[in-house]
């Protein structure tokens, strides 16, 4: 019998999480709280530093070194990281899973949902990187609901997402299919999405390859749904993803409100989050009396005294404060419901819709970015609340982050838009089915990379489609003000291969990653050559595949402002020059993970003006894909051996 699809689904996201947790107790287990904290994914020896109330009935507990001489190290955990708070001492069972909400260069902040149901004050204190339960509870909810329901919108979506109902389109006012309406500033690629996405019944595809201004396009498409009375729900699976979409509607004049915790929303939006709003609204203050006095009860039970407290004092005391408390954030909610109530659109990560807050409300449109990087199962929580759905993204970029190999194989990395794109193009459609093929626009004019940047990847990712438009086409480091000339500067790419010199790869110690020590310092040395020709530091970037790679870079240079960081890291971003050292070099020809071509995809399209990449053509050869950019490379003049280069090869 074949395995019902939301089954399916419902199986590997619970192998992922099995795969997630085995990997942190794995790495818990393999080293000491000192390697630990190394590694960047604990913070250990940590003592309360201060505790205080909320909005939305967080408790917020603040932490320092217990030497309070001391900074804190280099770390992980980051605004917005979900953590486990846990005591360091033997015999203690406290464990606290709340979200980093503030970090300073000695202290770090973290939001509990509630205070902690406990009379135990420990010393030391530990904070791990945690996995995020919530996210994962609300993706099973809604397989199971997409499973069983009999009625409502789910019922709907389950048809057409799965292939049982096609995609249907109409006609719009101001011209016919396929013209699109007037988009101020847009090319024809662009308004013929937005008009695709108007004109659709029940779901549409944005296909926008690197440069080709998708979130633009996806901003302009909101704002005419909005102008034409559609409350509109706009996510992404990342909250940078939800933030670039909320600065872009802000900008348009769009009423939005931002949901999700404001520590996970840059600072220039905080404004916007409900979080903000709701403190910002004058019915609030009586909210913020209860809050006061439940914070002074909870302090009182908490107080040590020299006189012994009377049986079950402190447990009243905490009972009250939670009384309090409760009150409070029922008035919260009330104002709450009224702001989200009044926007013209809401945006959220997909994990971060709530239920709670959303309760019974349906949206006209809504809209999903970075959908090539979302799981199908996150894909789904939003549509029991959606009439229509428009997915915008690349499956051609970087996948979903999959842990569980075994997930992985069974089709958890496959996104939504992946696989409703495949079923579009597939060829075994019959005619009538293959009218449908037209619910996926793809944008087709780039404004961020040179043309032989754009070129190699145009080809091998999109049919040769791509076009660079006249204002970056031909655009050079040296035309920007203060740059010397040299064959540096003036060539748009270079592929400078290490083969023969002896740059071989090697695994960090008390690690799992690979390093690169020569290429490394190569890569170095080019970064100083381009600051010496007049590049300036925040005009640069770094790129490396893998960790390691990225932490010993940052320490050759961090007397620079250089940005360097994983693939990841740059996906959605630009820099005028960017240098990729692709590590990998042993006489086997392995190359991992870098055989997921989707990702050196990313990392090959970051450069506006120059791309530089450094790595083994003898190892990197024996793949088609890097054969392809080697002879590319070759074809434009491009190629160079490191042996060409003024360095001294051997370090």
């Amino acid at each position: 019998m074949q395995e019902n699809h939301f089954d399916r689904l419902l199986r590997l996201l619970n192998l992922e999480a099995d795969a997630e947790a085995e990997q942190l107790r794995a790495r818990a287990a393999r080293m000491s709280p000192a390697q630990a904290e190394r590694t960047g994914n604990a913070l250990v020896e940590m003592a309360a530093d201060d505790e205080t109330a909320g909005l939305g009935g967080r408790w917020l507990m603040t932490f320092c070194k217990r030497n309070r001489t001391l900074r804190l190290p280099w770390t992980r955990l980051g605004v917005g990281s979900p953590v486990m708070v846990s005591a360091e001492e033997a015999g203690t069972t406290i464990a606290l899973r709340g979200v980093v909400s503030r970090r300073t260069e000695r202290t770090i902040q973290v939001a509990l949902p509630s205070p902690p149901d406990t009379d135990e004050s420990p010393a030391s204190w530990r904070i791990d990187f945690s996995s995020d339960e919530t996210a994962r509870r609300r993706q099973r909810d809604v397989l199971r609901l997409a499973r069983h329901a009999e009625r409502g919108q789910i019922t709907q979506w389950r048809k057409l997402l799965l292939g049982e109902r096609e995609p249907v389109f109409h006609e719009l006012r101001g011209g016919p299919a396929g013209a699109g309406p007037a988009c101020e500033g847009l090319n024809d690629s662009q308004r013929a999405a937005v008009h695709n996405g108007l004109a659709a019944e029940h779901w549409a595809i944005v296909h926008g390859p690197p440069g080709t201004g998708k979130t633009t396009t996806l901003v302009e498409l909101v704002r005419q749904a909005v102008a034409r009375g559609d409350k509109v729900l706009a996510c992404a699976p990342s909250n940078m993803g939800v933030d670039n979409l909320v600065e872009k509607l802000v900008a348009r004049g769009v009423r939005v409100v931002r949901l999700g915790h404001p520590a996970r929303v840059m600072e220039a939006l905080r404004e916007h989050t409900l979080d903000y709003l709701l403190e910002a609204h004058p019915d609030l203050r009586v909210a913020q009396k209860l809050l006061r006095d439940a914070e002074a009860l909870f302090r009182k039970a908490s107080r040590y005294t020299r006189a012994r407290p009377a049986p079950g004092e402190r447990a009243a005391l905490r009972n009250e404060a939670r009384q309090l408390s409760g009150e409070a954030r029922r008035l919260e909610r009330q104002i709450e419901s009224h702001l989200v109530d009044e926007a013209e659109v809401i945006c959220a990560t997909l994990t971060g819709l709530d239920d709670e807050m959303l309760g019974d409300r349906e949206y006209d449109l809504c809209v999903i970015d970075e959908a090539g990087q979302a799981t199908e199962p996150q894909c789904w929580i939003p549509l029991p609340r959606s009439k229509r759905l428009v997915l915008a993204g690349d499956h051609r970029q970087l996948p979903p982050t999959i842990i569980s190999s075994e997930a992985q194989k069974g089709g958890l990395g496959e996104s939504l838009m992946e696989r409703l794109c495949n079923r579009l193009t597939d060829p075994k459609r019959s005619a009538e089915t293959a009218k449908s093929a037209g619910a996926a626009r793809m944008l087709t004019v780039q404004y961020r990379m040179h043309r032989a940047i754009m070129e190699f990847s145009s080809r091998e990712f999109y049919e040769g489609r791509l076009e660079a438009d006249a204002s970056v086409a031909e655009h050079r480091l040296v035309d920007l003000p203060g740059v010397v000339e040299s064959p540096l500067t003036t060539m748009p790419m270079e592929f400078i291969d290490t083969s023969g010199a002896g740059y071989d790869e090697s695994q960090e110690p008390d690690g799992e990653s690979r390093l690169n020590e020569q290429e490394a310092r190569f890569t170095a040395h080019k970064v100083r050559q381009l600051l010496e020709a007049g590049v300036q530091a925040d005009q640069i970037a770094v790129i490396a595949p893998y960790a390691a790679q990225v932490r010993r870079l940052r320490e050759l240079l961090e007397d620079v402002e250089v940005e360097v960081d994983s693939v990841d890291g740059f996906q959605g971003r630009e820099k005028e020059a960017v240098i990729v050292t692709l590590v990998r070099s042993n006489p086997e020809g392995e190359i991992g993970f870098l055989g997921d071509v989707r990702r050196m995809n990313v990392a090959l399209t970051r450069a506006r003006r120059k791309l530089l990449v450094v790595g083994d053509g003898a190892t990197l050869a024996g793949h088609p894909f890097y054969k392809d950019l080697l002879d590319y490379a070759e074809r434009i003049g491009a190629y160079r051996s490191i042996w060409e280069e003024a360095w001294d090869v051997g370090g």
